[in-house]
């Protein structure tokens, strides 16, 4: 991909975290950025720092009308969107059998259908100028899965799998797509934004119960840096050819790679069989 000298970025969820770092980074460059927060009071001091090459919007992923609004202004200020972050998102902690139906289609309004939505709305104006990129936040649990975060890892698993097909459909128009899979990163993840079912099964106790308060407890004391996972976004999609997956964080690439043995070594002990079911 090739930035333009000064490519428009349209960023969501930017109030804290890998979205606050990413817009925070990508105007100290020089560049311009539609920075997105469902309370644009979060970001408003970010913004001002950067007079017209910053916009602060409302933008609530979930909410179609939000969605159609905040990408039309960012256009007409911009005159394009040369760059889309989809970044909102969070995570929620329950086994399976605990998970609530109603914070479950909340989760996966947010994490699958809201940027769905917000793609759809930027990819007509990406089109027509045959340019631009898409950046979609997943994770390393995307990957791979862990007790007590089954639902969560749904919603990045259709991550996964929604931006393969895209970028197969969007090469042959000179756009691109990147998926972001941290691991664990210093942001509000396992903290305030984290969200969890009220109910607690006993005999899960020593699986995703476990899982929960260890998951918890990480708050604050990640390894990983946002300033330095948003430079690393920047320096992928500045390589003449950017990954379609960019792992950040020494256990994102350590776990993805046993994720890719166990995978093998699965495909290897059943070949016979799997080959067994053709005619």
């Amino acid at each position: 991909m090739t930035l333009t000298e000064s490519p428009a970025w349209f960023i969501t969820g930017c109030s804290t975290g890998l979205g606050r770092a990413l817009a925070t980074h990508v105007l100290d460059r020089g560049w311009r950025a539609a920075v997105t927060a469902r309370d644009p009071e979060t970001v408003a001091d970010l913004v001002a720092r950067h007079g017209d090459r910053a916009v602060a919007l409302a933008l609530d992923v979930t909410d179609p009308e939000q969605v159609t609004a905040a990408v039309k202004r960012a256009e007409e200020t911009f005159g394009r969107i040369d760059v889309l972050v989809n970044n909102a998102g969070y995570g929620y902690l329950a086994a399976v059998e605990e998970g609530d139906d109603a914070e479950v289609r909340a989760l996966f309004d947010t994490n699958v259908f809201g940027l769905a939505a917000v793609t759809r709305a930027v990819l007509p104006g990406m089109r027509a100028r045959r340019s631009g990129h898409v950046v979609n936040v997943s994770s390393l649990g995307g990957l791979a899965g862990f007790g007590a975060t089954g639902y969560y890892h749904a919603t990045k698993f259709a991550v996964e799998g929604l931006s393969e097909s895209l970028a197969a459909e969007v090469a042959p128009l000179g756009i691109g797509v990147t998926i972001v899979e941290p691991g664990a990163f210093r942001t509000n993840w396992s903290g305030p934004s984290m969200k969890q079912s009220a109910t607690r099964i006993e005999d899960y106790a020593e699986t995703a119960g476990k899982r929960r308060e260890a998951t918890l407890a990480t708050y604050g004391s990640q390894p990983g840096d946002p300033a330095r996972a948003a430079e690393a976004v920047v320096t992928a999609l500045e390589a003449d050819e950017p990954p379609l997956r960019l792992l950040l964080g020494t256990a994102a690439l350590e776990v993805a790679r046993g994720k890719v043995e166990a995978l093998q070594r699965d495909f290897a002990r059943w070949e016979e069989l799997s080959r067994s079911t053709e005619l």
